[in-house]
């Protein structure tokens, strides 16, 4: 999944006040940013493959295939950008052409739960609150995928809205049938960073507003100041933790040229609400 966000360019040190004003006005598209696919693996060598049999149905053919999609759209964006009879989304499409980092339209978290595909929105932030898409697709030939009409009206995305105390997602993962999110600034900050668990999300259907008393907020990920920015995470089983990994690792979690060190936290017990 790519983030399809647009990016403001850096001010760069050194150079001039007028070059610099200049730079901040600048915005561009980056192709490879808009893009949803798939791809087989095969376990036994950890290969990637174009087609591979489909190990529980050797009769189905599992294959790459992606959004159809080109340098500065695709088929998600035009969606948002023509739902409500062509009006454009009322929660996002006014944000697809703000930076991502400007609290614009940015995509950073990514989980998958059978058919069912959560996008996690860094941005926009919505008054406090924090966007979740979700979508599902079909195959279609050759090695492209469409959306599914799996929201109201027909529209091919669900949007769930959570209280995340100002917070974006960074990332999201599935736990059993609750989703854990990884919650970050949307905007070029420090902090806070924290884990809340959204207990029974995937037993639930339709659009949701969940409020901050329906969320579980699990732990806080220390962060510094302009670096180890929490940017991903993925669950560890046998016992039960989560790795983090962060963006802008401080020199301390550098042990060579190509490896840092990431974060393993316990996972607290889920409390009833």
């Amino acid at each position: 999944m790519g983030s399809h966000s647009i990016k403001r360019k850096k001010v760069e040190k050194g150079g001039s006040t007028e070059k610099g004003i200049k730079r901040l006005a600048k915005t561009e598209i980056e192709g490879n940013r808009f893009i949803l696919a798939r791809i087989p693996l095969v376990e036994a060598d950890q290969q990637l493959a174009r087609s591979i049999p489909d190990p529980t149905n050797p009769a189905s053919m599992l294959k790459a295939g992606q959004l159809e999609g080109d340098l500065k759209s695709n088929a998600l964006v035009d969606a948002i950008r023509e739902a409500e009879n062509g009006e454009g989304d009322s929660h996002f499409a006014n944000f697809l052409t703000i930076p991502g980092k400007d609290n614009g339209f940015d995509i950073e978290g990514l989980a998958v739960s059978g058919d069912r595909i959560f996008l996690g929105l860094r941005g926009p932030v919505l008054r406090g609150w924090a966007g979740i898409l979700e979508i599902s697709v079909n195959a279609a030939d050759p090695f492209r995928l469409n959306l599914r009409d799996v929201g109201p009206e027909g529209r091919p995305y669900k949007k769930h809205f959570l209280d995340l105390s100002g917070l974006g997602v960074r990332d999201i993962c599935v736990d059993g049938e609750d989703l854990l999110i990884l919650a970050g600034p949307t905007m070029n900050l420090d902090g806070p960073v924290a884990v809340f668990r959204w207990r029974g999300a995937l037993g639930l259907s339709g659009e949701q507003l969940i409020f901050s008393d329906g969320l579980e907020r699990l732990f806080t990920v220390p962060n510094g100041i302009g670096f180890d920015h929490a940017e991903g995470m993925a669950l560890i089983n046998d016992p039960k933790r989560l790795l983090i990994v962060y963006d802008s690792p401080s020199e301390e979690r550098k042990t060579s040229k190509t490896a840092v060190k990431a974060d393993v936290f316990e996972l607290p017990k889920s409390t009833t609400l």
